[in-house]
């Protein structure tokens, strides 16, 4: 594995991005791994459809720590269709790493969580199957 992408993933994990929770947020949404544990909540604040602010709290391992800080920064500034268009393979290429089936799960519990989060906001049906492929 490159020592860059590893190196990288413990900087987010032990500084992360975007920590903390919002006031007001116009979507909050939790999601849990089951598997390990790990918990993930992500607050946005939302202006003409644009993400105008974003924070993820939560606990878990490094993965899913460090891929929720690489997330909100992904997403800040960006519109609401393009989390839409967001896969599990995005998360990944973000990690740099390659992933086990269990690290998935955990490397795309933010994603999951700002996705049923926004669809709900939205009207829109979810169906996180779509991100498995």
């Amino acid at each position: 594995m490159d020592s860059f992408y590893l190196e990288e993933i413990r900087d987010h994990y032990e500084n992360p991005n975007n920590y903390g929770e919002l006031e007001n947020p116009d979507i909050s949404h939790e999601e849990d791994n089951p598997f390990c544990g790990d918990h993930i909540r992500i607050d946005l604040k939302i202006n003409d459809g644009i993400i105008e602010d974003v924070s993820f709290s939560g606990y878990g391992c490094t993965i899913s720590q460090a891929s929720a800080s690489m997330l909100t920064e992904e997403i800040k500034g960006k519109p609401l269709d393009y989390v839409r268009q967001l896969s599990r393979d995005d998360i990944v290429d973000m990690l740099g790493i390659p992933l086990g089936p269990v690290r998935i799960k955990c490397a795309t519990l933010s994603l999951k969580a700002v996705k049923a989060g926004i669809y709900r906001f939205k009207g829109w049906e979810f169906d996180d199957e779509d991100d498995e492929e």
